[in-house]
């Protein structure tokens, strides 16, 4: 059965048009009632800052008492506090109302099972097989409970602080922190001051309508003016939810995933920790590839999304992935992507060596990557068509080995993404477009 409103991180839509209204919110309860807690259970629901958070969670919260199951409101945390603090509270399932790195406009609802994992294609399915049921209201005896978990935050802040190595803190460090106005807004800063840094907060201030606008790592403009305005050895900015990160050094110039895994990947070679490769996505740029090879770490790329990285590195046992947008897993700490924790090991790595992120980061060369999106009539594989084929052999072949090429169909608009990577930034420009215009032709 294909999924109809699961995508890959979950439900999302605009707030008002279906499905994030609170009629689906509430039959959407009902139906993960019925799959993740038919005996009756808890969930522990939390959210981001979003204005349209406080209706779903009603929805979510009357739907399941509805159906017999626990509630527990932790109010806004970041998606991998949740899924900490699902595992902690032993909770059957957690879940979490958030459109990550969207605008306001937008939410969604996404669902981690008891170990804070995400659910399995097939649970999903079961339980969007049963949103064509009325929802469920048992007998008064029967209805779960709604309580409140705020205080509770406290042990997230713990478990992040946990994650640095014994002896290590952040004293000394004077580090900008943007969180988008999201849902770290209260527990970052917090973290980070407890550990000893020097903090100036910025994006730390939500009124419900302002997550992800003109601020956070979707847009790091503010915090690359702010880290040298403030004198400040580094940066980190979150997404709204707090599964992301991107950074900037002491001069304000970003460094995004694909440069955080480099180094953190090379700290952990260093210190004899390193489990299985590294796992990137086939958008991974190639400096990272070959800044790895030179350090003797393997490298493997998965499709793109972090499910994928995940699955990957389950597959290979291995313990340390993610994506230039700043989604990292740390398996070694934590079950899925977590913005603070990413950056504390980054901090931690700093500290040891007393070296600035522009130093360590240094060590990986980005190479030009060059993505044009080719707008087409119908979707449709590109690397099928033989005239495609060949013209990415003859780029591949004057590229040579450090040259790259990826073609892929968007999976929700009719466009093909062209992607090319080089040494040289003309030359990967050039046959970005030479490729484009290849498949304007086909597609015309």
């Amino acid at each position: 059965m294909a999924r109809q409103y699961f995508g890959t991180d979950g439900i999302r839509g605009r707030v008002g048009e279906h499905p994030m209204t609170v009629d689906f919110a509430l039959h959407l309860a009902s139906a993960a009632a019925r799959v993740l807690a038919p005996e009756g259970g808890t969930v522990l629901i939390g959210k981001d800052t979003r204005l349209s958070g406080y209706m779903f969670e009603s929805a979510l919260e009357a739907g399941f008492v509805a159906a017999g199951v626990n509630v527990m409101l932790i109010g806004p945390l970041p998606t991998p506090g949740i899924a900490y603090m699902t595992r902690r509270f032993n909770c059957d399932f957690g879940i979490v109302i958030s459109a990550s790195h969207n605008l306001y406009d937008d939410n969604g609802i996404k669902f981690f099972d008891a170990s804070g994992g995400k659910l399995s294609d097939e649970l999903e399915e079961r339980i969007e097989a049963q949103l064509a049921q009325p929802p469920l209201t048992r007998a008064s005896r029967s209805l779960g409970r709604a309580t409140r978990a705020d205080r509770s935050r406290l042990f997230y802040q713990e478990f992040c602080a946990s994650t640095l190595p014994p002896g290590v803190d952040l004293s000394g460090l004077k580090i900008v922190i943007d969180c988008a106005n999201g849902a770290a807004y209260k527990v970052a800063p917090r973290i980070l001051a407890d550990l000893g840094a020097e903090i100036v907060p910025v994006g730390c201030s939500p009124n419900g309508r302002n997550i992800n606008d003109g601020c956070g790592s979707t847009a790091p403009d503010l915090l690359q003016l702010t880290v040298p305005g403030v004198r400040a050895h580094v940066g980190l900015a979150l997404d709204g939810d707090g599964d992301r990160v991107v950074m900037a050094d002491h001069l304000g110039r970003i460094v995004d995933g694909d440069q955080l895994l480099y180094v953190m990947a090379r700290a952990l070679k260093q210190a004899g920790t390193l489990r299985g490769p590294v796992v990137g996505t086939v958008m991974s740029n190639l400096g990272l590839e070959v800044a790895l090879r030179a350090a003797d770490i393997e490298f493997r790329r998965a499709a793109v999304g972090d499910r994928y990285v995940l699955a990957m590195l389950r597959e290979t046992q291995g313990i340390l992935g993610g994506e230039a947008s700043g989604h990292i897993l740390c398996l070694d700490k934590t079950t899925t992507g977590d913005g603070l924790v990413s950056a504390l090991q980054v901090l931690a790595v700093m500290k040891r060596t007393g070296r600035s992120l522009a130093e360590l980061s240094a060590e990986m060369q980005k190479f030009p990557q060059v993505l044009l999106n080719v707008k087409v009539a119908q979707r449709f594989d590109p690397t099928t068509v033989p005239a495609v084929q060949q013209a990415v052999e003859r780029i591949e072949q004057r590229l040579g080995a450090d040259g790259r090429v990826v073609l892929r169909a968007s999976g929700t608009e009719p466009v093909i993404r062209v992607m090319v990577e080089g040494r040289d930034e003309a030359a990967t420009r050039a046959a970005a477009n030479e490729l484009a215009e290849i498949i304007k032709g086909i597609a015309g």
